[in-house]
């Protein structure tokens, strides 16, 4: 793995764990105290309602998965987060050498301070048995004192929701955790088995088998090249981030996440307000929550955020992008803020959907991966999160520009209506950048383009050397990727400006400033008119499928029932009124079913005679370094 894989990951927090409560830690500590107060006298259980479930036939999940999440987006988007359990026969090795030496980091999360934002603190160094272990005594402890001792009854996931949210909410007891989050699968291991036709950043290509047909569903070279696999899903035909070509690690290199019981993925939505994906491998349950990613949703969790840590808040202004902090789903429905629930079980997929908030927590030691992916209708969520990033001077895993006037060079890979997003973001940046250029120029800003060298945009990719380039071009303000053109002054050899932020660099006047532009006009207007040319064409070829589609059922339709030629099939029953009427989110009911049987089981042999395990496989490099330490702020689990 070149370097950009060590380096180029979710960005930490600003602020490093302290150790023991200061001052201000105490301060917030009182904050979490009063917040939870309104929750002292709640009801027994956690009424969130279970969001949506979907079940495809071994046809569909053969095929393209972001062509199947297209196909269930329009309701599944609506609850911000879904499951997807694949068809009876899918049994996928686990890749993970359980009997290595090798260690990994862990976080400690104390679950009666997770309502403060304080950045966790580190746990011990496990290898994956060691860690299985502790994780299967552990929660056998808890077990033993909170269940069986003391006549409880069987411990149910019900019951370790309850037992859950009373620490957190209303620290009931204190409790910590150590959690081995984003583990880069690069360095470690991957659960899934690696292609060996392309499809893996960290796989290989061997030529005899691109020529050989799609494996059987099933198969072990299936479960090697399917799309469905978290190593090739970010290149998957239809997939925005398979132009990105650096490695990522959480963006297009898994994650990979030992779980213990109580472990928590706090509120957080994901990097550029991308899609993510995660797959349970083996072990006990996660309880997942979920806000849609509706502007008005996602405002409003954020809210809820700033109104419980308003003094951390002041102290950290992007604690939020921390992902540290954790408070009950109660809040936001009290703000009429919709929140849905999940359990995913081990062999399920969950994906959450652009700018959905979501978090929850383990029932004990498991196994999980997660990466992102995006289709094309994620343009203007993009747009959105670069904006926002630029408000909180947070820098973006990568260029949105840049992926913008990349995805135009390859205009044949989107349909109409990506196509329509597409130039409206074309439109947006380009009238901005050249507005402004035009004021600075008349300002007294001097165009020094033609007097020095400077290379051009690479627009057929985002490779390793762009990536670099641009992490040398961040404006000092917002920390935007100067990608058109930059600003800078004779005063500093070292600082750029966006054309936004030009006048808060310096004190310097205006004759001492100068640009430097990447991109002409010409360049900028031809990308645009490229865009609008294709969707021309697209319109036209459109109107004409129409055309022939009408010929035919006016052809083929009795005058007597003109209806019936477009009678297809049962119509699906409106999302919109399934909602209103409060009724279960699809397949709710029917996953609900499935599991009705399922007890708890905390031993390592049940863990891992869940899984089908691996022999050690050469490709993993026992000797290599450990990861260096990432924060939690990173991935979902």
């Amino acid at each position: 793995m070149s370097s950009r894989s060590s380096k180029r990951v979710r960005r930490k927090p600003s602020t490093p764990y302290s150790g023991p409560a200061s001052t201000m830690e105490e301060k917030l500590l009182q904050q979490a105290i009063a917040n939870s107060r309104v929750e002292t006298s709640r009801p027994q259980g956690v009424d969130v309602p279970m969001g949506p479930t979907f079940f495809p036939t071994v046809e569909e999940f053969t095929l393209n998965p972001l062509v199947y999440i297209d196909k269930i987006r329009p309701i599944a988007e609506k609850y911000g987060v879904c499951k997807i359990v694949p068809p009876p026969g899918w049994n996928p090795p686990l890749c993970v050498d359980m009997k290595s030496g090798k260690q990994f980091e862990t976080k400690n999360q104390k679950l009666h301070r997770l309502q403060e934002g304080v950045t966790f603190g580190d746990g011990d160094e496990y290898t994956p048995g060691e860690y299985m272990k502790m994780a299967s005594e552990t929660a056998t402890r808890y077990q033993d004192l909170n269940y069986d001792s003391i006549g409880k009854g069987p411990m149910t996931p019900e019951k370790l929701e309850q037992d859950y949210w009373n620490m957190v909410d209303l620290q009931s007891k204190k409790y910590s955790v150590e959690y081995g989050n984003d583990i880069d699968t690069g360095k470690f291991w991957s659960g899934f088995p690696l292609s060996e036709r392309g499809r893996a950043h960290n796989g290989s290509t061997r030529r005899a088998k691109q020529k050989q047909a799609e494996p059987v569903f099933g198969t072990d070279d299936f479960y090697k090249e399917t799309w469905w696999n978290l190593n090739n899903i970010s290149s998957c035909p239809g997939s925005v981030l398979r132009h990105v070509k650096c490695k990522i690690t959480g963006i297009n290199i898994p994650w990979l996440y030992f779980g213990c019981l109580f472990s928590t993925f706090c509120w957080h939505n994901e990097d550029n307000y991308l899609y993510s994906i995660n797959y349970h491998h083996a072990g006990a349950p996660k309880q997942w929550y979920g806000v849609p990613g509706t502007r008005k949703d996602a405002d409003g969790l954020e809210r809820i955020f700033k109104n419980n840590l308003s003094m951390k808040m002041k102290e950290v202004p992007d604690l939020l992008h921390h992902i540290t902090t954790m408070f009950s789903p109660r809040l936001l429905q009290q703000a009429n803020i919709p929140v849905y629930k999940l359990l995913q079980y081990p062999g399920e997929f969950v994906v959450t959907f652009p700018r959905a908030f979501h978090g929850g927590f383990s029932m004990g030691p498991n196994i999980g991966e997660a990466v992102n992916f995006a289709t094309s209708d994620w343009i203007s969520h993009g747009s959105d999160a670069s904006e926002r990033y630029r408000s909180y001077a947070r820098s973006a895993v990568f260029s949105h520009d840049r992926l913008t006037f990349t995805l135009a060079r390859y205009l044949e890979e989107h349909s109409l209506p990506s196509c329509i997003m597409l130039e409206k973001e074309l439109e947006r940046v380009i009238s901005e950048e050249l507005r402004l250029r035009t004021r600075l120029l008349e300002q007294g800003v001097r165009d020094v383009s033609s007097q020095i060298s400077l290379p051009k945009n690479r627009l057929d990719q985002l490779d390793e050397s762009s990536a670099d380039y641009d992490d040398k071009r961040l404006c000092f303000s917002c920390k935007h990727v100067c990608f058109f053109s930059a600003v800078a002054c004779e005063c500093s050899q070292s600082k750029v400006s966006c054309l936004r932020h030009s006048h808060y660099m310096c004190r310097c006047q205006t004759h001492m400033r100068y640009m430097m532009m990447w991109s002409t006009v010409a360049e900028m207007t031809e990308t645009l008119e490229k865009v609008q040319k294709h969707i021309s064409q697209l319109t036209k070829e459109k109107d004409g499928i129409v055309a022939k589609e009408i010929d035919v059922v006016a052809s083929s339709t009795s005058v007597e029932s003109p209806s019936k030629a477009f009678q297809t099939g049962p119509l699906p029953e409106p999302v919109e009124s399934r909602m209103i009427y409060g009724e279960s989110a699809p397949g709710a009911e029917q996953d609900k079913g499935k599991h009705k049987n399922f007890r708890l089981d905390f031993s390592v042999d049940h863990i891992e005679n869940g899984a089908r395990l691996l022999k050690p496989r050469i490709r993993i490099s026992l000797s290599a370094t450990t990861s260096s330490k990432t924060d939690s702020e990173n991935s979902t689990p």
